[in-house]
């Protein structure tokens, strides 16, 4: 396999499932993220960095940014019924070595704990190995942030190690982070489980 174009990789395309499609990121996406916002309180959490939502459009301006750098492939989670219900991104993108991190991930309330987050990151990861070639794809949290953490161990990824004092959060304090790894052998095992996970019957 070629070496990736690092000016173009990975092409920023939707990805779309049963009960969820992420769709490149939008300012036009901005008024709904902003109602999602002001309806759940995310932007309270003081261990995970979800925009208020008064700040949306230069959340969303920073993030459009970051993909004209090349860093990221930001997205607009969209439910079942095609309406904004969070973000995603691939970021801290290394086209040479064919690496990407899943991050900057909310999701609000509502679509929570009903199966849509697990399709979104098999999407997200069979993008990126199947398609991409990735050799490896991270995710990181903050490790107090218990419910990231079994959200991510829950996919089947594996803990590489926490980077103490790795970050201050926006309120100064500093952060230790976890990061957590899939890598592309794994890939079929991990394919399996999540197929498992997304197609089991569920109680009435």
């Amino acid at each position: 396999m070629s070496a990736p174009d690092p000016a173009g990789w990975p092409a920023h395309v939707a990805l779309k499932g049963r009960r969820v499609a992420l769709v490149p990121l939008s300012l036009d996406h901005g008024p709904a993220l902003s109602a999602e916002i002001a309806d759940s309180g995310l932007d309270r959490l003081w261990y995970t960095p979800v925009p208020a939502a008064d700040a949306m459009d230069r959340e969303i301006e920073r993030r459009l940014a970051l993909q004209a750098a090349g860093t990221m492939r930001p997205y607009t989670v969209l439910d079942a019924e095609g309406r904004p219900a969070g973000m995603s991104t691939y970021m801290n993108i290394d086209a040479a070595n064919r690496r990407v991190e899943i991050g900057s991930t909310w999701l609000a309330p509502r679509v929570q704990r009903n199966g849509l987050n697990t399709e979104a990151k098999w999407l997200m990861l069979r993008h990126a190995f199947e398609t991409l070639g990735c050799i490896a794809v991270e995710f990181r949290t903050h490790r107090l942030n218990q419910q990231s953490r079994r959200a991510i161990e829950r996919l089947g990824a594996q803990l590489d190690g926490i980077l103490r004092h790795h970050q201050r959060t926006r309120d100064g304090l500093l952060r230790d982070t976890c990061v957590y790894s899939i890598v592309a052998p794994e890939w079929p095992t991990i394919d399996t489980h999540l197929r498992w996970l997304m197609e089991r019957p569920r109680p009435a």
